[in-house]
């Protein structure tokens, strides 16, 4: 019977957690975060160092059958410093500033039951100019050329502590920013987020 007790409650808790995470459900929240930018070059036109910029939105989460979905719309802010040549060929450092509205739809999975929880995502992110406007910029970066719209793909991992939200991804940049350049540059970005979660519907 000692053996038989333990076995029937850890039966219950496993069947119990299956039926949560099948479960539908949805949320909305705000969310606010850093993030660190470099622009990546084909060959050796300039060199990036990473910057620091920001990150404020929404965000949304519907999931079912164990697995969930999660829009965002945020406004960001992308900087970096890059070191090369300007139009005359004179060796220069040039800030490189983007402001974007930037989509993400996310897929990801969750573990954990209740109001704790550990997160896995992965999906495209939409991202459209606002301001790419410069003071100065090297040959390979001439801000006439900026495309107005971008893709990237993040790749994260997250937490949910009560309501609270934390995220932490990496953006590949899957197009380049400048239609004309030779150095294909395009943005690769860690960020880290803090989210709040407003309401949410089981």
């Amino acid at each position: 019977m000692k053996k038989i007790l333990p076995a029937l409650l850890l039966i219950c808790g496993s069947v119990a957690t299956a039926q949560a995470q099948l479960l539908p459900g949805f949320e909305v929240g705000v969310k606010g975060g850093l993030n660190f930018s470099k622009l990546k070059s084909d060959g050796k036109y300039f060199n990036s160092d990473t910057k620091a910029g920001y990150q404020a939105g929404l965000y949304g989460r519907v999931g079912v059958l164990g697995f969930h979905i999660q829009p965002e719309v945020y406004l960001t802010g992308k900087n970096t410093t890059v070191n090369g040549k300007d139009e005359n060929g004179s060796t220069t450092t040039t800030n490189v500033k983007f402001t974007s509205i930037d989509v993400p739809v996310l897929l990801g999975k969750r573990f954990g039951l209740g109001p704790i929880g550990a997160r896995i995502q992965t999906g495209p992110i939409f991202s459209f100019n606002v301001d790419d406007k410069q003071a100065k910029f090297i040959d390979q970066l001439n801000p006439n050329n900026y495309k107005k719209s971008g893709t990237s793909w993040a790749f994260g991992v997250g937490a949910d502590v009560s309501s609270l939200r934390v995220d932490l991804r990496y953006e590949m940049g899957l197009n380049k920013v400048n239609n004309e350049s030779q150095a294909n540059p395009k943005i690769n970005m860690w960020s880290i987020g803090l989210g709040y979660r407003l309401f949410s519907i089981l």
